[in-house]
Order: C-alpha cells, then sequence, then structure tokens
C-alpha cells in the first residue's frame, strides 16, 4: 500500500478519496482496491466505498492527512465487516491504488436501520 504512497501516485488536493469495507485482511502487497476482497453490494453497502474529503497540513517537517468521517445505514439483512480501506478513486495506473486499512479487530455486524461510521478523528495519519 504505501509504495503507491511513496511513488507519487496521489494528488491530496485533487483526487477523489475513497473509504471501502471488507472481511479479509488486506495484505501490505495488495496495491489497488481489485486486490482486496470488498463487501458486495446490498443491505445498505454499495461496492466502491464511499466518497471522503482529504485534507493535508505541514508543520515543521511533519505532514497531516486528515479525512471526513463516512456512514452506512443498514437494510435489510445489514451486513458485517472488518476493515475499513482508504483508496485512490480518481488514479488509474494503477486503478484505485490503495493507501492505508484500519482494522476493527473483529468482524461487526450492522442491522437494519442502524449506521456505521468509519471516524478518522483528528487525523487521518501522518507523516514526518
Amino acid at each position: 500500500m504505501t509504495n503507491q504512497l511513496c511513488r507519487g501516485k496521489h494528488d491530496f488536493s485533487s483526487n477523489v478519496f475513497k473509504v471501502a469495507l471488507s472481511n479479509a485482511a488486506p495484505d501490505p502487497t495488495h496495491t489497488t482496491l481489485s486486490a482486496i476482497t470488498e463487501l458486495s453490494t446490498g443491505n445498505g453497502y454499495t461496492a466502491g466505498g464511499i466518497t471522503t474529503t482529504v485534507g493535508i497540513s505541514t508543520t515543521t517537517g511533519t505532514v497531516t492527512v486528515t479525512s471526513t468521517d463516512v456512514t452506512w445505514t443498514a437494510s435489510g439483512a445489514g451486513f458485517s465487516f472488518r476493515y475499513a480501506v482508504l483508496f485512490n478513486d480518481t488514479q488509474t495506473s494503477p486503478n484505485k491504488p490503495l493507501i492505508a486499512y484500519w482494522d476493527n479487530t473483529s468482524s461487526l455486524t450492522v442491522t437494519a436501520g442502524n449506521t456505521v461510521t468509519v471516524d478518522f478523528g483528528a487525523t487521518t495519519f501522518t507523516l514526518a
């Protein structure tokens, strides 16, 4: 994942970034969205993820990346997931490169009518 970041594949000022959900652990060698097993469309989840607004700031040589939270509302039978994956939806070479992922440590089930929010907090990640 980080190899695409280091190769300059992400323009944090103009590219579109999305968050997708998965039950399979992303591997550090996975470089694109197609390499992970994303949830299928249904029961309130739409494959291809939800757009997040990404911002960057630099303070004394440290780059801080922020992202807006994303929320899904379950319907029908609901859905389960364990991992949230941030990817670049604009980049085509490679297509939809991965940036980072978060592990909830166990599968989470979202039942009909309930929501789940990927909350990035004040900082998505920091590069120093």
